[in-house]
């Protein structure tokens, strides 16, 4: 009896000790989320007139089944979100568009991003029209928080999600999208809507990302939509194989040191990478990984410099524990001498 009660006593210290390892070795995130309030994701971040604005996507509990096509991302609305500066006050300014103020809107109003030219600021957006065919919108406000207001009609020649709005050197403004599965960027052969969806199999290349430069009234496309070519270290296009390098969403372009470094996600696989060229329409070569998967089954972001500091901007599940209620958050980027970035671990 008493050898039975020494056992016991054993087990159940040990148990004791397994739960507190398992408490301490518990991963810790590295960033907290910007706000708490509301659930927000795919952020872009901007430095307008010295202060930073962040056009997220505003995740809500809709109801809708988890799917391949992303239907439970069921968005209605966007809330800007601003900061003095990187660790300061988090203020939401409220809705700044919402889907019922876009004529020709249908449904899911996915991730946005935003501009500012002579006095206005230009707001993108990605929603499927009334054949439930995403589309790409544009509104305007005289303020970074908006309200901002809606274009009657969608640009024309758009399609897909994720747009990414990037002014260079010259003041050209050009806008970088697609996506596949729930984006619908398989379903165009280059510009044309087949329809049908066209997944690109084993041993082919893969889907390419999108570029068109904008008309000078930042509201239409200047000319052909172009496919822009990620490469390997060897010159070739990725291959669907390829599906922890290849392009699936998220694009983002910044430059560094008369580089320009075109960043996305590689979707099921949950990176963050990125790739450099010397134009803005590439070919960019692959060149790794910028942030390794976070919590939840998509990966977003944005790159964007503040008083000589480099910070991504991106999003995981930290609040909800649910794929599409993900909190916004950001953290510090360092670039190597050789203009390589360092790849960030979101967790300790």
């Amino acid at each position: 009896m008493k050898n039975k009660s020494i056992f016991l006593m054993i087990v159940s210290m040990t148990m004791i000790t397994l739960s507190v390892v398992a408490q301490e070795s518990k991963k810790q995130p590295i960033s907290q989320p910007l706000i708490k309030e509301i659930y927000t994701a795919d952020p872009s971040a901007h430095v307008f007139n010295g202060k930073i604005y962040v056009y997220p996507s505003h995740d809500i509990e809709s109801g809708v089944a988890q799917d391949d096509e992303g239907g439970h991302f069921d968005m209605k609305d966007f809330h800007i979100l601003s900061m003095d500066k990187i660790g300061g006050k988090v203020t939401d300014n409220g809705v700044g568009l919402s889907i019922k103020d876009i004529p020709w809107a249908g449904r899911q109003l996915w991730a946005p991003d935003a501009a500012f030219k002579n006095g206005t600021y230009y707001l993108y957006f990605p929603v499927k029209d009334k054949k439930d065919i995403f589309r790409m919108g544009v509104a305007t406000s005289k303020s970074p928080v908006g309200p901002f207001k809606a274009e009657k009609e969608p640009i024309k020649g758009s399609y897909s999600i994720d747009p990414c709005v990037f002014k260079d050197n010259d003041g050209s403004f050009y806008m970088y999208f697609g996506g596949i599965w729930g984006g619908q960027l398989q379903r165009y052969d280059k510009n044309t809507y087949l329809g049908v969806t066209d997944n690109p199999k084993k041993g082919e290349v893969a889907r390419l990302p999108r570029i068109a430069k904008l008309t000078a009234d930042m509201k239409q496309f200047d000319g052909e939509v172009k496919e822009i070519k990620i490469l390997d270290e060897n010159g070739k296009l990725f291959l669907e194989d390829n599906n922890d390098k290849r392009f699936f969403e998220a694009s983002w372009m910044h430059k560094y040191k008369g580089k320009y470094y075109f960043s996305y996600s590689t979707g099921d696989t949950h990176n963050l990478c990125y790739a450099v060229g010397d134009t803005p329409y590439g070919p960019f070569t692959y060149k790794g990984i910028i942030l390794n998967p976070v919590d939840g089954w998509t990966s977003h972001h944005s790159i964007v410099e503040v008083k000589g500091k480099w910070y991504l901007f991106y999003h995981d599940i930290q609040l909800s524990g649910k794929t599409h209620l993900r909190n916004v958050k950001v953290t510090e980027l360092h670039y190597n001498p050789d203009g390589t970035i360092q790849t960030i671990t979101a967790y300790k």
